[in-house]
């Protein structure tokens, strides 16, 4: 009779949505551990999302810095018959800067006269993240 009453009482028993009858999830939401473990997936969340936002930003402002210097060599080339600079430092007065723009990185631009592929005059790029020249990451204009 008794064993019959239990088994009454658990099958009236109204179960939420947030309460688990069982298992990771029970021990999951007990006192203070879900709140907790839910904060530290949030905080590896954003900490995620400001890294690739930070090495994004990275590369566009190398793209901005790889632009304006593009913008010299072109007339460097234009005034000097297709002849390429010895040194990066030769575009200087054609940038109407005092000096010359760095990637993101701290490290100056690089110029390759003439290009690798067949056919460009010359390539200009910069090292990229992990500053090893002619790297996988790096950013080629």
């Amino acid at each position: 009779m008794a064993a019959l009453r239990g088994r009454k009482a658990r099958e009236r028993r109204i179960f939420f949505p947030w309460e688990g009858r069982s298992g990771l999830r029970r021990f999951l939401v007990l006192g203070r551990v879900g709140p907790a473990a839910l904060a530290c997936a949030v905080l590896v969340f954003v900490w995620w999302v400001g890294a690739r936002e930070r090495l994004a930003s990275g590369e566009r402002q190398t793209r901005v810095g790889l632009t304006l210097v593009r913008q010299g060599v072109e007339r460097y080339l234009a005034e000097h018959a297709g002849g390429c600079p010895e040194r990066l430092e030769q575009v200087l007065p054609y940038l109407h800067k005092k000096q010359l723009p760095i990637d993101a990185w701290g490290r100056p631009f690089r110029l390759v006269c003439p290009g690798e592929p067949a056919g460009q005059s010359y390539v200009l790029m910069s090292d990229g993240p992990d500053r090893q020249p002619g790297g996988l990451d790096r950013i080629e204009f």
